[in-house]
Order: C-alpha cells, then sequence, then structure tokens
C-alpha cells in the first residue's frame, strides 16, 4: 500500500500519479490534500510518516512545490527515509542504496511525464540488502 499526501503545491501532480497507480492497479491511500486551496505540507507529510510508521503502509509519495519542505518534514520522523528525487538515477539510488520509503518530489519542478517515470522506477527498484548500505541506514538512525 502507498501513502500519498501532498500541498496545494502538489495537488495536480499527485491527481496525476493517482491515476497513474490506478492503471497499474497499485493501491494507495491518499492523505489530502484535497483541493488546490492553500494548505500546510507539514499536516500531509505527518499523515503520510505516520502511516509508514504504523504499517498502514510500506511506502509513500509527498508533493510540494519544491519538495523540501515536505520531505524536511517527513525525515523527522523515526524510520521515514524521504528522498527528493527530480530524476530516475536518484529515484533508483535512493532506492538500492539508502531503502528510501517515501519519494518526494516538487509539483512546481517536476513535470508530470518525468515524474511518472520517477515514480515507477521508485516503486519497482528493491534495495540491494548490501551489508555497506544496511550498516549506513542503522547510523541515519538516532534515538
Amino acid at each position: 500500500m502507498i501513502a500519498l499526501g501532498c500541498d496545494h503545491g502538489g495537488f495536480e501532480l499527485k491527481q496525476e500519479i493517482k491515476k497513474h497507480l490506478d492503471q497499474q492497479n497499485i493501491e494507495y491511500i491518499d492523505y489530502g490534500c484535497d483541493s488546490q486551496e492553500a494548505v500546510d505540507y507539514p499536516v500531509y507529510a505527518k499523515k503520510v510518516a505516520r502511516a509508514i510508521q504504523n504499517g498502514e503502509c510500506e511506502k509513500g509519495i509527498l508533493i510540494c512545490g519544491t519538495g523540501i519542505g515536505i520531505s524536511i518534514t517527513a525525515n523527522k520522523f523515526k524510520g521515514i527515509r524521504a528522498a527528493l528525487c527530480t530524476d530516475c538515477f536518484s529515484a533508483e539510488a535512493t532506492r538500492l542504496h539508502n531503502d528510501a520509503n517515501v519519494l518526494a518530489m516538487g509539483g512546481r519542478v517536476v513535470g508530470a511525464g518525468l515524474a511518472l517515470k520517477i515514480v515507477d522506477t521508485f516503486l519497482n527498484t528493491p534495495f540491494s540488502n548490501d551489508e555497506r548500505h544496511i550498516r549506513r541506514i542503522s547510523q541515519i538512525e538516532t534515538d
């Protein structure tokens, strides 16, 4: 299950991603927002992060205007590794090396066509399970 969240700056792109996931029969929960009316991105980052923490969802996709604020917020949560990606190489590398569980994008930065490719790359790339990456991830986690 994929957790989706956005603010007003990411609403349009989230709608495109939902259509794309529907076409692929990938299940998701949309935690909002539900329009282009101005909202605060931390509210939605927190909902997605908590859904992953409590096991309701395996991965998340967060979108705000730049992807920066929403990823910073998500990364405050223990066990969340949110990666801001603007290209497929970064999406692949963060899954392989960091076992990132949240993809963050900027709705005002990445166009829909590229964003859907980034989503596919992120969702379809497994973690490498290499010992060096496991060791490094364990060093990220703090008390």
